[in-house]
């Protein structure tokens, strides 16, 4: 199964970057929730479903002319995948790139995402994944 979580999250991340949110839908099961941390965004909130992943890319969208997720490598950890990865994003007014680090661990279900956690470091993914010392497979 962890195989197949691989690829299916590797799908996913590529339907974002060719066709943006509408194709990366194909990626997101219905019933897919997603919450924000805190710490790592001024306006924490959670997404549900299509309609949630619309609007979270939306709200990218109000002040940003370009967002992209830059997945590093899949780690795998069961029936999740660990995805450190670099945000990237051009203010609209400024013009001024923005790089954040970040770390999402998704939860899949025959090939859709589920869930998705962010995590500031690899190391806090992993351990919430249960994945210790896991199967790294860069599959970019």
């Amino acid at each position: 199964m962890s195989t197949e979580n691989l690829e299916a999250a590797r799908r996913g991340f590529e339907a974002l970057d060719r066709g943006g949110v509408e194709e990366f839908l194909e990626f997101i099961d219905p019933q897919f929730e997603m919450t924000t941390p805190a710490d790592m965004t001024v306006e924490p909130a959670t997404y549900n479903g299509h309609e949630g992943m619309r609007r979270y890319f939306e709200s990218f969208y109000e002040i940003m002319d370009e967002v992209r997720f830059e997945p590093q490598e899949f780690i795998d950890a069961g029936d999740r995948v660990v995805v450190p990865s670099r945000l990237v994003a051009r203010g609209r007014d400024t013009g001024i790139e923005a790089v954040q680090q970040l770390t999402m661990v998704w939860t899949l279900r025959e090939g859709k995402a589920i869930g998705c956690e962010t995590y500031a470091t690899k190391e806090e993914a992993l351990e919430a994944a249960g994945a210790a010392a896991p199967d790294s497979r860069n599959l970019r």
